[in-house]
């Protein structure tokens, strides 16, 4: 989900629009979480056992985690995870200047996916062949899906002029209102006329001013009367209570391509390796609006589309000290992505105050923008204690430093920085322990699961509690040469704050999410 950083990444959101520069802030600091925190992954059974697999072994959901665990197969096998994601989410005006009147809205976000599919070919050396102690392995090729980009959320409020979109407007480019004489103010203002001198729109400050939503009036004069600086002003006068009214929406996800070996050495320990080819699309699109008394001032429309390709690689061992216990180590490289951006907003006003002047409707030229990012080092931790032929329990501990995530220009690119963006994820983000456990029942060729993940809080300091809580159950059934399982994972309630805009002068209107999520996958797999 959309993250804001109250104080950190929404002083930063400079104006709106989705050029790299309105993008190079608080939104890529909220991307550095959305990339970095995954949910349980894998297979039916992998998630219906909390998503907890370092040291279990023996299925295809072990490849992202550890795997080592592809050196306990016996048989080969071809596996296939369909999934339904269905999403929710309620939002409430958090109480400020900014909220006149208590708003809210609700919002649902539902999708169908592919969670995993995996191919896994095995030589194992018969029980009585003693010519070496390496009793075989595996090799694997297959896809899971990582991260879902799947949500959504409605908000509505009600606010004053003061506090409301047109004072952002007030503020061009970022800028106070109190810096109206510096140059950085004054260029801005300079760049939103010629924006609309050459009829190419870059941000939502040009399209307001073409759209004549907002003006430019002499703020001082030379001797002779000439003007030597402008402010901006807002052509539209308001009173009373404004209404707005947005919507976000998100879709995609974060995948990966993998090829791993996992070998057996005396049925004691097993070693494994792998590639991960890493795949993110993402769209974006969000809406914006202000209206009095039923009659709608303006609405913007904001769409992004983030593809990207990137590389990762992990080692995992798997030791058996005993037949009935299993530990698992692994660690997994940083992750490198390389990704576009591609945006465009557009701007739709009434602005029925200027005489022969209907209904505009301006958008930005489309745009592109490359840059990477370098996702941060995963490591992980097993136990499994097995029950003989009656079932297992197994718990996992994941380290994630959430702070180490960096962004970086384009080599060819000698204008854009992201120092800002890394300082602020350095010091707004802190390491983060998730913690994974899960129990599997046998019943001759049936199989029960039940399992609880607990994501820890990525953020440093603050008061809400953003740690997400999983609860995960399957069922199936498993024959010599084919099985089925089935796992549901409902993710909690989920706390989460987003600020449609900053204003320097005024506070913002904050909307305050509680999302949860439900998920059904079903892992059809064939022995060979």
């Amino acid at each position: 989900m959309k993250h804001v950083f109250i104080g950190l990444a929404t002083l930063l959101c400079g104006f709106l629009g989705l050029s790299q520069a309105a993008r190079a802030q608080g939104s890529y600091v909220d991307d550095a979480l959305l990339y970095s925190r995954q949910n349980p992954a894998g297979t039916a059974r992998t998630l219906g056992l909390g998503g907890a697999s370092a040291s279990l072994g023996g299925d295809y959901g072990s490849m992202t985690t550890n795997p080592a665990g592809l050196g306990l197969y016996t048989k080969s096998e071809f596996t296939f995870t369909p999934g339904v994601g269905i999403g929710n989410a309620t939002t409430s005006m958090v109480a400020n200047a900014a909220s006149l009147n208590s708003g809210g809205g609700q919002q649902s976000a539902n999708s169908f996916n592919i969670a995993s599919i995996g191919l896994v070919f095995t030589n194992r050396r018969a029980d009585n062949d003693a010519s070496s102690a390496w009793r075989g392995g595996s090799f694997a090729i297959g896809f899971t899906r990582l991260a879902d980009f799947n949500y959504g959320y409605r908000y509505r409020n009600y606010t004053d002029d003061n506090h409301s979109f047109y004072q952002f407007l007030r503020e061009p480019g970022g800028y106070p209102q109190s810096s109206v004489l510096s140059s950085g103010y004054q260029n801005t203002l300079i760049d939103i006329d010629n924006q609309y001198t050459s009829g190419t729109y870059t941000n939502l400050d040009g399209l307001a001013y073409g759209s004549f939503v907002t003006g430019q009036l002499p703020y001082t004069k030379d001797a002779n009367g000439n003007p030597t600086s402008y402010q901006v002003s807002i052509n539209y006068p308001r009173s009373g209570q404004i209404q707005q009214d947005g919507v976000v929406q998100s879709k995609g996800a974060l995948s990966q391509f993998d090829l791993g070996y996992g070998g057996n050495y005396r049925d004691r320990l097993y070693i494994g390796g792998g590639v991960g080819i890493v795949s993110v699309n993402r769209t974006l699109t969000s809406t914006f609006g202000e209206s009095q008394n039923g009659t709608e001032n303006f609405h913007y429309d904001d769409y992004l589309k983030t593809t990207g390709t990137g590389i990762n690689a992990r080692l995992g061992i798997i030791v058996r000290p005993a037949d009935a216990i299993r530990i698992g180590v692994s660690a997994q490289t940083p992750t490198y992505i390389s990704l576009t951006d591609s945006y465009q907003t557009t701007f739709t006003s009434n602005p029925s105050y200027v005489v022969g002047q209907g209904s505009n409707v301006l958008s930005t030229t489309p745009g592109t923008y490359d840059y990477s990012v370098t996702l941060p080092f995963r490591a992980n931790g097993g136990l499994t204690f097995l029950f003989s032929k009656y079932g297992f329990i197994t718990g996992d501990v994941e380290y994630v430093n959430t702070a180490a995530t960096r962004f970086n220009p384009n080599s060819n690119d000698n204008t854009s920085s992201f120092s800002d963006v890394n300082q602020t994820i350095s010091s707004g983000y802190q390491n983060t322990v998730n913690l994974k456990v899960g129990a599997e029942g046998r019943f001759d060729i049936f199989r029960v699961r039940l399992g609880y993940a607990r994501y820890g809080n990525p953020y440093a300091g603050g008061t809400l509690d953003r740690g997400q809580n999983y609860f995960t159950g399957g069922l199936g059934f498993r024959t010599k040469s084919f099985f089925l399982d089935a796992a549901e994972v409902y993710l909690g309630s989920s706390k989460d704050q987003y600020a449609p805009y900053s204003l320097y002068s005024a506070a913002s209107p904050i909307a305050s999410i509680n999302a949860n999520r439900a998920t059904t996958t079903v892992t059809a797999g064939f022995l060979f």
